[in-house]
């Protein structure tokens, strides 16, 4: 294997088949987390509103912002998974390879 661009790669330039079985698995981990972050941060925020049903300003402020809250926390979450998957997979010295390799 050798470095591209960052990445440990084969020969050929590909990528073995474990490496991508792990960043597939790893995008689905990061979008099942943040789809259920982002689920609960809305219940939290604009289950109220859609519970008690107060005054129309009040649970539309509560059902926008709960939207709002949960897609920042979607997208947060999923780019800082992939993040701490991206760095965690290099090396940690350039130019030499992880002891598990």
């Amino acid at each position: 294997m050798r470095e591209h661009g960052g990445r440990r790669t084969r020969g050929n330039g590909r990528r073995g088949q474990a490496e991508r079985d792990a960043i597939t698995v790893e995008i689905g981990y990061a979008l099942c987390s943040a789809a259920f972050a982002a689920a609960v941060a809305f219940g939290a925020v604009a289950g109220p509103a859609l519970l008690f049903a107060p005054p129309g300003t009040a649970e539309t402020v509560l059902v926008r912002g709960g939207g709002v809250l949960a897609a920042v926390l979607f997208a947060v979450r999923t780019v800082s998974v992939l993040v701490r998957f991206r760095r965690e997979s290099q090396p940690s010295q350039p130019g030499r390879t992880s002891p598990d390799s």
